[in-house]
């Protein structure tokens, strides 16, 4: 006891009795009622000071007993003594001291009180009961003492700590010391059940007021007692309502969401719950009308107030089927929340077929069950169990109100999840079925790419590529559409294929830029509307052509974050590159730069996603990436991994992420051969003999026929029409043989069926057939016709 609650105040007999029956504690209330001073009791058996052939008192099964005992005096006398026993709060683990009380004669009241006065004092339904100046128990009335559980006129002289050893008996004591001595009234507010009650906990309200003399001194303390066990339900109904609109739906997971259902209504509640969702339609779209049992389930999330959810039958992701007499049937098929008690017939015949539940239910106790039907928008989503097996009351009205209220908002929130997981699917499968499955293996470079989407604000517009052009060279591309979601990526496609298309033309980096800035104009105002910036449409590009046999690579970018550049023998740096507008803006102008490569470099292009780290900046991103790329590795997919573990945090990027890796490759010279051809037909023989020794010399005779006659026509074709110098470029690798004619003439050939009549127009449908594919393309100097031919595989 603290000092302000004096075990031996001399008024009340006191005795602490410990675990094993022996007196530890003896004051002097108990002293002056046994007469044996504290020296010759304590430390012995209790059990001594009964009289001769008295019964010794029951075992307590609760943690207070009161009754009459026989004890014997110090002087040989027999004694009735009502004793009043609780156990003290424990001082330590295993320590379960009792304290035994005697209460002290107090005086009578007076008589001269009105009958009727003294009638409306003891029998007034408002609990109430009176203190002295010493906190020695004055008197109470019937509800009080009812409340209490112990006889009115037993309670006389006690203090709250006698009577009863719960925390709220000690901290009414320190409301009613401080009432003493400030003179000031106070309330205090507990949650407890009344002694000798089958119903729950209620919620008491103690109104402590002072009692004064006609000077105005303190003579004492009044304390009235009141159930607001209403108002309190109420407010903790409000506050569970609350905690769930800022706890439930704190992101767009479907899982999480149902966790955070379980979690704010445990214990609030339910002892136990369990979120159960409906399988989606195998084809799709949305369920129609409510489900027929036998009902499938997938269980999404659980709670309990036991560490690890042992009530739980079904695991997280787990399925279970509910038969038509289970809770979790009976109301999705009926739409509403179904109450049932561990009694019930139809509960009892779902237990009886489900044994494991069944051994569940023993085994804890569940004695009442909730179940009510998530529903959102029209559609049923799943359902939520609340359980109840270490809260006594069953459950009511207002808990079913309280539930019902609670899961719509949280069924709302799943549903939001559910749709945006099912949009953030479709974007996805759009995204993967835009973007390349697998790179193209060219004679140029070696590639390797990564894409990431983001983790919360849905799929982007990132996309990459890698085209092969003609002449063994290979374009580079990578592009960032601003804003996400479906929308974003429906404009990525579009920018991808308009740039395969323009790459196919082979313009310049530069030129090809420019139509693709006047393209993301024309989307800018087909999606507006007419409606200026109602639509506007954003992007970034970075746009690289790479040519093995000069080793030369002409880059140009739109508002796209720098490429980086990674030696065979040194560490990454960042290629300085002229800094152009992004897609959109329109009639500004774009430039190109060229850089020579060795063989083996590897460029290195990203997104602005990569860089975008919440705790740190990009100048600190951009060392990471150098450090990450300068790194040896076996191969590109291995320095892939390395940079996307090094700059994104563990659970993914708050935004889209495209990285591609090129590592350059040279064509031998020894693999090129060059003509320059008089425009004179009659040297087009010589020419061809040429060009079958050269393809002797290169071991590909088998590719001597074809090859012979498709130079035979571009030669002559260039002659014909073209403008000198005229030059025919062999170039091969081990499966491509390309034959290239250039001019100075800025026209392009174009191929048209001959009529039967006509005496030519018939060499580029000659070599459409033979060929591959072939084309044009426009140089600074002119033009240049090209032709691809397969060369057979040797092994």
């Amino acid at each position: 006891m603290s000092p302000d609650e004096p075990f031996d105040d001399g008024v009340a007999a006191r005795a602490v009795i410990a675990a094993d029956g022996t007196l530890t504690e003896w004051n002097e209330g108990a002293r002056r009622l046994l007469g044996h001073p504290a020296d010759e009791v304590v430390g012995r058996p209790a059990a001594r000071l009964l009289a001769d052939g008295a019964d010794a008192p029951p075992t307590p099964v609760d943690a207070r007993w009161s009754g009459t005992l026989r004890l014997r005096h110090r002087d040989g006398r027999t004694l009735s003594v009502w004793v009043l026993a609780h156990r003290r709060p424990p001082d330590g683990p295993g320590i379960t001291d009792w304290l035994a009380v005697a209460p002290p004669e107090m005086p009578d009241h007076d008589a001269s009180v009105d009958p009727l006065l003294r009638a409306a004092l003891t029998q007034s339904p408002c609990a109430t009961m009176i203190f002295d100046e010493r906190l020695r128990l004055h008197g109470v009335n019937d509800a009080m003492a009812d409340l209490v559980g112990l006889p009115a006129d037993r309670l006389r002289g006690l203090r709250p700590t006698d009577i009863g050893s719960r925390p709220q008996s000690r901290e009414l004591e320190e409301h009613l010391r401080r009432v003493l001595r400030t003179g000031r009234r106070q309330d205090m507010q507990t949650y407890m059940k009344a002694t000798g009650e089958d119903r729950g906990p209620h919620a008491w309200l103690a109104r402590i007021a002072p009692l004064t003399d006609d000077a105005g001194r303190v003579r004492g303390v009044c304390v009235t007692a009141h159930d607001f066990s209403e108002q309190y339900r109420s407010r903790e109904r409000l506050q569970l309502v609350n905690e769930a609109s800022v706890r439930v739906g704190t992101t767009l997971d479907v899982t999480r969401t149902a966790q955070e259902l379980a979690d704010v209504c445990v214990p609030a509640l339910a002892d136990f719950v369990s979120v159960d969702l409906l399988e989606p339609p195998a084809q799709g779209g949305e369920p129609s009308g409510p489900p027929a049992p036998p009902v499938s389930l997938r269980r999404a999330a659980h709670q309990s107030v036991n560490p690890g959810s042992p009530e739980a039958v079904a695991k997280p992701g787990q399925v279970d089927v509910y038969p038509e007499g289970s809770p979790q049937a009976a109301s999705l098929v009926a739409g509403h929340t179904v109450v049932a008690s561990g009694s019930s017939a139809d509960l009892e015949r779902w237990l009886a077929w489900d044994p494991v539940r069944f051994r569940r239910v023993r085994e804890y106790g569940i004695h009442s069950t909730m179940s009510v039907p998530l529903q959102a928008r029209g559609t049923t989503l799943g359902v939520a169990v609340f359980t109840r097996f270490r809260r006594p009351e069953p459950y009511t009205d207002d808990d079913v109100l309280l539930a019902e209220e609670v899961t719509a908002r949280a069924a709302v929130c799943i549903d939001n999840a559910r749709r945006y997981s099912r949009e953030r699917e479709t974007t996805l499968a759009l995204q993967r079925s835009l973007l390349p499955r697998t790179l193209p293996r060219t004679a140029a470079v070696e590639a390797a790419s990564r894409y990431l989407p983001a983790i919360r604000s849905g799929v982007g517009g990132d996309w990459f590529d890698v085209i092969p052009l003609s002449g063994m060279r290979v374009a580079m591309v990578v592009g960032d559409v601003v804003g996400h979601g479906i929308q974003a990526s429906a404009t990525m496609g579009r920018l991808r294929t308009a740039v395969r298309t323009l790459a196919d033309i082979d313009l310049a980096p530069d030129e090809l830029l420019t139509h693709l800035d006047d393209l993301v104009v024309r989307l800018s105002q087909e999606s507006g509307g007419g409606d200026p910036g109602a639509g506007e449409v954003g992007a970034t590009c970075l746009y690289a052509v790479y040519d093995p046999v000069s080793r030369r690579c002409t880059l140009a970018r739109a508002g796209h974050p720098q490429p980086l550049l990674v030696p065979p023998d040194g560490p990454a740096r960042q290629l300085d590159l002229p800094s152009g507008p992004p897609l959109g803006v329109g009639g500004l102008p774009f430039e190109c730069a060229e850089v020579d490569l060795r063989e083996g470099s590897v460029l290195a292009f990203h997104t602005d996603g990569l860089l975008a780290g919440r705790d740190r900046d990009v100048d600190a991103s951009r060392s990471m990436l150098r450090e990450a790329l300068s790194a040896p590795a076996d191969s590109l997919d291995e320095t892939c991994d390395r940079v996307l573990h090094a700059l994104l945090p563990p659970g993914g990027s708050a935004d889209d992420v495209a990285l591609l890796l090129a590592r350059t490759r040279g064509l031998p010279s020894s693999q090129v051969a060059t003509w320059d051809i008089p425009a004179d037909p009659a040297l087009v023989a010589p020419i061809r003999k040429q060009v079958v020794d050269q393809l002797e010399r290169w071991g590909l005779l088998d590719a001597t026929f074809t090859a012979e006659l498709v130079v035979s026509e571009l030669v002559t074709n260039a002659i014909r029409y073209g403008a000198p110098p005229i030059r025919l470029r062999l170039i091969h690798d081990a499966t491509t043989l390309i034959c290239e004619v250039s001019d100075t003439n800025h026209t392009a050939p174009h191929l048209r069926r001959a009529k039967t009549w006509d005496e030519g127009g018939r060499g580029l449908l000659l070599v459409a057939q033979l060929t591959q594919r072939w084309g044009s393309r426009h140089t600074t100097e002119g033009k240049t016709i090209w032709a691809e031919l397969a060369l057979l595989d040797e092994a």
